[in-house]
């Protein structure tokens, strides 16, 4: 089979496609190496994919690639192109994300319903829930995001769901649960704190510290997207990582990984961070045979020993 992998040079879209390359398909990932973190982060991160037979880079924008011309003919797209960043989402910067994550994703699904394209997976986000008055939050529950960010993520999920009804489009949306493993974006909070710990230096957390996440490891997460491929088409799935954990026990997890005292600076809530998410993942379980397997502390663990073997643990950022 031939897939196409938007976002392939990113964290969750390079583990992606060394995966389908590992099961013997062939991938066409699009990137267009942004600069919201370093080109040659990025660029690491596809060094098991370049290459390969079987794998095609296209440096491209989705506002300006041939996307039916590579779409003809694939089994699949994995959208998981997106302008990350809750807190980088408001003021002059909205553009960039109304750009990259709706006018990007509405040309990508044009191009689906010209070829026909037999599934469309796109990478949703928890942030269309904010602070959902119902935990473990469920797929039925009203979407109110409280970040422009979430605000982008939620109208290209609507997007999925629109060209499905109109024009039979098999789209199916994965709401992502805060990602976290090998390959993590330098802004990502453990990834940051890995290395602030490591190197002695304060870490600034935003908050008391008391609020929660359901993390999600990335290996888990690309499993949801294969398992998507057979998903409902229309379908929207909460894809979690099976508990809730506090930032506070988090931050335990990597003193312990880490192995010293975490000097730890309190700072103020920021503006679009929620307190509290947790997934219901009976849908996903029931309908795609969705079961995370790898515990937070398993996870940190082999997140750190990434950052170790990649040299950069100590590395400033």
């Amino acid at each position: 089979m031939r897939y196409i992998v938007t976002g392939v040079a990113g964290f969750i879209g390079s583990h992606l496609a060394e995966q389908l390359l590992a099961g013997g398909h062939e991938v066409c990932g699009i990137d267009n190496f942004a600069d919201y973190y370093a080109e040659a982060l990025k660029r690491r991160n596809l060094a098991r994919c370049a290459g390969k037979p079987g794998f095609q880079l296209v440096e491209q924008d989705l506002l300006k690639a041939d996307l039916e011309r590579l779409m003809d003919g694939a089994a699949a797209v994995f959208h998981q192109a997106a302008q990350a960043g809750v807190r980088a989402s408001w003021g002059e910067n909205f553009h960039v994300y109304t750009d990259s994550n709706i006018l990007g994703t509405q040309r990508l699904l044009e191009a689906a319903r010209a070829v026909a394209l037999p599934k469309f997976v796109y990478a949703s986000s928890s942030s269309v829930y904010g602070d959902a008055r119902q935990l473990p939050a469920r797929e039925d529950a009203r979407p109110q995001p409280v970040s422009p960010y979430g605000v982008s993520k939620l109208a290209a999920e609507h997007l999925c769901y629109l060209y499905f009804k109109n024009f039979n489009v098999p789209t199916v949306s994965l709401r992502y649960f805060t990602v976290y493993g090998e390959r993590q974006r330098p802004d990502m909070a453990f990834h940051r704190f890995m290395r602030w710990g490591a190197q002695g230096r304060p870490i600034r957390l935003y908050g008391d510290g008391g609020q929660s996440r359901d993390f999600t490891y990335v290996g888990d997460i690309v499993e949801s997207n294969l398992l998507a491929l057979k998903g409902r088409p229309g379908g929207v799935y909460n894809i979690g990582g099976g508990s809730r954990v506090t930032m506070n026990d988090a931050l335990a997890i990597i003193e312990r990984l880490v192995g010293r005292e975490l000097d730890v600076q309190r700072l103020s809530a920021q503006k679009g961070d929620v307190r509290h998410t947790a997934a219901d993942t009976t849908l996903a379980r029931e309908e795609l045979g969705y079961a995370p397997s790898v515990a937070l502390e398993e996870g940190l663990a082999r997140e750190l020993a990434w950052l170790r073997e990649e040299s950069l643990l100590l590395k400033e950022m």
